[in-house]
């Protein structure tokens, strides 16, 4: 998925928390802190490539595809022959009838995606800045064992800024 200005993302140079929140306000105060700058989507831990150019000011990031408005995104589905045959007998359509099928699913699920989701961004974080960081296998081991207090033990003599974002991230607890 692409970063929208509205992505929720957090910087880091090196190991200490230079800026947070939406990606418009974080992306210049990222490019302007210089080098060793990494700026992470809150949502997946992964990195955001800035391009200064998108961030100068002078110009909005491209308009996107679909109705923005409602959250619509446009992508594409493979399905096979049968599934689109059941999909087109269903009330509203296919796009409805898929919408219904994926909020039972994440009704169903218990958290399990969101929790599993949020362990492997906190991940995607400390390995990208913090694999040279005492306890730093210890407190992996920890996170995918879903034991969040040994991973804040084990992160304890970590920068402040650092170990609170992959504690919340773990947690799933950004908003």
């Amino acid at each position: 998925m692409t970063a929208t200005p509205e992505t929720r993302c957090t910087a880091f140079q090196r190991h200490t928390l230079i800026a947070q929140g939406p990606l418009a306000q974080v992306a210049p105060l990222a490019l302007a802190a210089g080098d060793g700058v990494l700026v992470f989507d809150d949502a997946t831990g992964r990195i955001i490539d800035l391009d200064p150019r998108d961030w100068t000011g002078a110009a909005e990031p491209p308009k996107r595809r679909g109705r923005p408005k409602l959250g619509v995104i446009p992508r594409e589905v493979t399905l096979l022959q049968r599934h689109w045959d059941w999909l087109a007998q269903q009330p509203g359509g296919a796009s409805a009838a898929l919408r219904r099928l994926v909020d039972e699913a994440r009704k169903a699920d218990g958290g399990r995606t969101a929790q599993r989701a949020a362990r492997e961004a906190a991940y995607r974080l400390i390995h990208a800045l913090a694999g040279d960081l005492p306890g730093y296998e210890d407190a992996t081991r920890a996170l995918f064992a879903g034991d969040l207090e040994g991973f804040a033990a084990r992160m304890a003599g970590w920068p402040e800024g650092l170990r609170a974002h992959a504690f919340n991230m773990a947690q799933g607890d950004l908003e």
